[in-house]
C-alpha cells in the first residue's frame, strides 16, 4: 500500500474531494484524521472508512482558527507520535453570491481558502520538521490560473494565492525534507456552497470547452493528491498538478 503507516490530516473531508481523499488514503494504509466544520457528515465518512477496515478519526476543525489548528495537530502528534501528510482541501465556493464584488464573500473566501491553508502549514511544518520531513498538498484550482465568468474575484485571488504560497513554502522548507505541492481541479461536481456555478446550463457551456468533454470526479482529484502525498513523488516539490480534462491546455 502506498501510504502504509503514514499519519495524514485532511481538511474539508466531510464531502466531495476531501471525502474521496480520506477514503483513498485509508485504503492505501494511512491513518486518517478527517476534519471538517460539518460534524454529522464528517462523522459518517470516518465511520464508513472504519467499517471498511480502514483507520480514520473525525475531528471538527474550523480552518480559519489558529487555536483549533493547534489543537488538532497537537492531539494528532500526542496520539500518533508524528504527522506525515497534510492535505489542505477545505474551501469555500467561488459562486456563493451573485455579486462578484461582495465584501463579505471576499472576506469569507480569504479566511477559508487562503488563511486556512496558511494556518495549516504554519501548524504542521514545525511538527514535520521535528519528525524528519513530510508532504503537504494544497488544493488550488484552475481558478488560480485564469479569470472566469460568474466567479467571485476573491475566489480567483485565493486560488492564485494558494498556488504561489505553495511554491514559497516548498522553497523555504525543502531542506527539512518537507515537500509542498498544489493540485488544481477543473470543473467538478458543484460544491455544497456553490450557487451560480451549479447552474446546469452554465455547466454544459463549460463542458464544451473541456477537451475530454466531461466533468471530473472527486476520485480523480484524490488520485492526484495520493501521488503527491506518497513517497512516489519524493523528488517533486513546488509543482502544480492539473486535474482539469485538458481545459488549461486550450
Amino acid at each position: 500500500m502506498r501510504l502504509e503507516g503514514k499519519i495524514a490530516i485532511i481538511t474539508g473531508a466531510a464531502s466531495g474531494m476531501g471525502a474521496a481523499e480520506a477514503r483513498l488514503f485509508a485504503r492505501e494504509g494511512a491513518t486518517v484524521i478527517a476534519t471538517d466544520i460539518t460534524e454529522d457528515t464528517g462523522q459518517e465518512v470516518a465511520a464508513e472508512i472504519v467499517a471498511e477496515g480502514g483507520n480514520a478519526t473525525f475531528v471538527k476543525l474550523d480552518v480559519t482558527s489558529e487555536g483549533e489548528w493547534e489543537s488538532v495537530v497537537g492531539d494528532t502528534v500526542a496520539r500518533e507520535g508524528r504527522l506525515d501528510i497534510l492535505v489542505n482541501n477545505a474551501g469555500f465556493a467561488g459562486s456563493s453570491t451573485e455579486d462578484s464584488m461582495d465584501l463579505g464573500a471576499f472576506d469569507t473566501l480569504m479566511a477559508v481558502n487562503l488563511r486556512g491553508v496558511f494556518l495549516g502549514m504554519k501548524t504542521a511544518i514545525p511538527v514535520m520538521r521535528d519528525g524528519g520531513g513530510g508532504s503537504i498538498v494544497n488544493i488550488s484550482s484552475i481558478s488560480g490560473n485564469v479569470g472566469q465568468e460568474v466567479v467571485h474575484l476573491g475566489y480567483n485571488a485565493t486560488k492564485g494565492g494558494v498556488r504561489i504560497i505553495t511554491k514559497a513554502a516548498a522553497v523555504q522548507n525543502g531542506r527539512d525534507g518537507i515537500r509542498v505541492n498544489s493540485v488544481h481541479p477543473g470543473l467538478m461536481p458543484a460544491m455544497r456552497t456553490a450557487k451560480l456555478t451549479a447552474d446546469p446550463t452554465l455547466r454544459e457551456r463549460w463542458v464544451e470547452r473541456i477537451p475530454l468533454g466531461r466533468v471530473g470526479e472527486p476520485e480523480e482529484v484524490a488520485n492526484a493528491v495520493l501521488f503527491l502525498a506518497s513517497d512516489e513523488a519524493s523528488y517533486i516539490s513546488g509543482a502544480e498538478l492539473y486535474v482539469d480534462g485538458g481545459y488549461l491546455a486550450g
